[in-house]
């Protein structure tokens, strides 16, 4: 299953990483914070930019994740993709 799990979601990855499609900022955070959960668990780090309102933004999206495992998040991800991107 969790090989299934991970081929799925690098599918649903590179979907996102591909679009052309303009989503709104609060589903962007979404898709940034389920992905860092589901590749990275509780391991916070600093977001990457140079704007630290939008970086303060990324991270708390992902701080209200931790309850999620890498394995849910990943799940959680895939549905997000086939919501607003399929």
């Amino acid at each position: 299953m969790g090989n299934n799990l991970d081929k799925k979601f690098e599918e649903a990855y590179k979907i996102a990483s591909e679009t052309t499609i303009k989503l709104p900022p609060d589903i962007m955070l979404q898709f940034y914070a389920y992905y860092k959960q589901a590749t990275k668990g509780s391991n916070y780090m600093q977001p990457s930019g140079n704007v630290e309102l939008r970086n303060a933004f990324k991270l708390n999206a992902w701080f209200q994740l931790n309850h999620l495992t890498e394995k849910e998040a990943k799940k959680a991800y895939i549905k997000l993709v086939n919501k607003h991107l399929k």
